[in-house]
């Protein structure tokens, strides 16, 4: 089963910036959104027989501006995408890329084993391997049958 996060203000938004596009297309080529601003990163979460893998996009953001900690059972990742300035011979016509900071708490099983968390940042995807530890683990415990078999006879007519 996939859990996915529920927006109820998700279609709203979605309205809003194609009613923004649609002014902007009158009204100039200006884009609507102004400096920086709070956003937020997809994840998926990937349950593997000995590890948890977490990936998150992170498009644009250089992988010294990303954090990853894990404390008190919760993997938080925090970055800071750096807003662009204009220079005298560039002037943006349309800026939709978002910029500004970003962060994003996941609350982990006790059979994580935080000494091992490992993680790489490659083509704007950040990958957070978990291993599970080796006493947390499930133990698959093989069921015996003691006396042997035994047949049983039915009577012939």
């Amino acid at each position: 089963m996939v859990l996915q996060r529920w927006d109820p203000f998700r279609d709203l938004r979605q309205m809003e910036d194609t009613m923004n596009r649609l002014w902007r297309g009158i009204g100039g080529a200006q884009g609507y959104r102004e400096g920086t601003e709070d956003w937020n990163i997809l994840m998926d979460v990937i349950q593997k027989k000995d590890e948890i893998d977490v990936k998150a996009s992170i498009p644009g953001v250089n992988p010294e501006d990303i954090d990853v900690t894990v404390e008190d059972g919760v993997l938080t990742i925090r970055a800071e995408k750096k807003i662009e300035t204009e220079t005298e011979d560039e002037k943006y016509l349309i800026r939709e890329r978002a910029t500004g900071s970003f962060y994003r708490a996941l609350r982990l099983p006790d059979t994580i084993d935080a000494e091992k968390i490992e993680s790489h940042y490659e083509n704007g995807v950040l990958t957070v391997v978990m291993p599970k530890a080796e006493e947390k683990k499930k133990k698959q415990i093989q069921v015996k049958v003691s006396g042997g078999t035994k047949a049983i006879e039915g009577k012939k007519k």
